[in-house]
């Protein structure tokens, strides 16, 4: 940073008091809090947030130092919570990545549903239906399975997962049957996040050792010859 731009030791001075009061405001708020939902607590968990953050950067660019702090669902990911306290109803939104990484895996294992399904008719039809495509495979897939178990099984499919993220958001009354089904991922106001969970490599330190194990091992769904072993697509 250049020299123009650099703050002041004093301004780092100022950041670190500013730290020391919204610490102490954020005690206060704890000890009187009303219940696990209190949302003064949540309010002062927020400026003890982004005064830790400032200060954190101000450290930085001053002496090219850094603090041990880091503290999740920041200012930068999500504004204050405005909901109702006691919500009537919630919205639960899910986002999982994957990559398509063994495609051919992905459509015989999509080939193997849509042949327990119609009894082998597809079968002798050469596999000209909706699985003879990968995103009719994907569609076969995700019809046949919920997310859940997809992504328990990802690697059965040919998939690698990328990030993922969970959301739950209060709302005041259920919305109506088919209301917002055209546009499911609009209007979301981030200000009723009541609160959220991400999984991203990011996070990782270190590789998972289950991770290692499976670099290590052979690939135990094919078979001698192999080909994929048949997939139970019976729920």
């Amino acid at each position: 940073m250049s020299d123009a731009v650099q703050p002041t030791a004093a301004e780092v001075r100022a950041a670190a008091e500013a730290v020391k009061i919204a610490l102490d405001r954020h005690l206060a708020a704890v000890e009187r809090r009303s219940g696990d939902d209190d949302p003064a607590v949540y309010e002062a968990f927020n400026e003890l947030a982004a005064a830790a953050e400032e200060y954190d950067e101000l450290l930085y660019d001053r002496y090219d130092e850094v603090t041990p702090f880091e503290i999740p669902g920041s200012d930068d990911t999500l504004p204050p919570y405005t909901g109702p306290e006691e919500p009537n109803a919630l919205s639960v939104l899910i986002r999982r990545d994957y990559a398509v990484v063994e495609p051919q895996r992905l459509l015989a294992q999509a080939q193997r549903v849509e042949a327990v399904e119609e009894d082998g008719a597809t079968a002798a039809a050469g596999f000209d239906a909706a699985s003879g495509t990968v995103h009719g495979a994907l569609g076969v897939l995700f019809g046949e399975f919920e997310p859940d178990e997809i992504a328990s099984r990802h690697k059965e499919f040919g998939l690698e997962e990328g990030d993922s993220t969970l959301w739950v958001t209060a709302a005041d009354e259920p919305a109506d049957p088919g209301e917002w089904l055209e546009t499911p991922f609009e209007a979301i106001d981030p200000q009723r996040v009541v609160c959220r969970f991400d999984v991203s490599a990011v996070f990782d330190d270190e590789p998972d050792e289950d991770e290692l194990d499976d670099e290590l091992a052979p690939d135990s769904e094919l078979d001698e010859d192999g080909d994929l072993e048949p997939l139970d697509a019976d729920r």
